[in-house]
């Protein structure tokens, strides 16, 4: 039975994408930073997984990481403040990915999917926006990311996020701001269980996507 980590189990995309990793064979464990979130997880068929990922140490992840086939990112902080954005959104993922070099060295490979938003490599948003610490964190870490060689990775670049059901997917237009287009959550986890479930990931090591009508599995 294959296996996944979802790293930020409690979100609101990782509660979604468990349950269909689940119906596709995968087991399933979530990492989740508050034991009070334990039942939301098992309700969805998941393990979960209590740690503060902003103090786990080189060789917990390394430890932890090895034990699965695919890892996906989808934490945040959520907002609030920019020290607490920077070390989850940005000094943990890099944490993470510098653990997926070392299994990497010692011959493991476990495939990695990387929440990030659309167009996060090439932002502008000004440093005076509220936005800016989340904008820079996704950026360091997508630059981050296309800088390794020999992992298995895929950035997702969805846009502004909604809880409307998914009809499909589609591709963005050059240059189309976060803020001017939608994503559903729900579209956001059937790719995630798309990409997961497939042998080996796309060449094309970023795939940013909107709402349509292209069914998620085409993707």
């Amino acid at each position: 039975m294959p296996s996944t980590l979802i790293i930020g189990g409690h979100g609101k995309v990782a509660l979604l994408a468990a349950p269909m990793l689940g119906d596709l064979g995968f087991s399933v464990t979530s990492v989740i930073r508050d034991c009070a979130q334990s039942a939301d997880i098992e309700d969805t068929g998941a393990t979960p997984l209590v740690l503060d990922i902003t103090e786990v140490t080189p060789e917990e992840w390394d430890t932890l990481l090895a034990g699965f086939d695919v890892i996906v990112w989808s934490a945040g902080a959520g907002g609030g403040a920019p020290e607490r954005t920077y070390a989850v959104d940005r000094d943990a993922a890099l944490a993470v990915i510098d653990s997926l070099e070392r299994l990497r060295d010692a011959g493991k490979t476990p495939r990695f999917i990387n929440v990030s938003y659309l167009g996060a490599t090439h932002h502008r948003v000004p440093e005076s926006d509220s936005f800016f610490p989340y904008a820079d964190a996704k950026k360091t870490v997508d630059d981050r990311l296309n800088s390794t060689e020999g992992l298995e990775y895929l950035i997702l670049g969805p846009s502004a996020l909604t809880l409307e059901p998914a009809v499909g997917y589609a591709i963005p237009t050059p240059g189309l701001p976060r803020e001017d287009s939608h994503t559903s959550r729900e579209l956001v986890a059937e790719i995630i269980t798309v990409f997961a479930d497939r042998r080996s990931l796309p060449r094309e090591r970023t795939v940013e996507f909107v709402d349509g009508y292209l069914p998620a599995g085409e993707v």
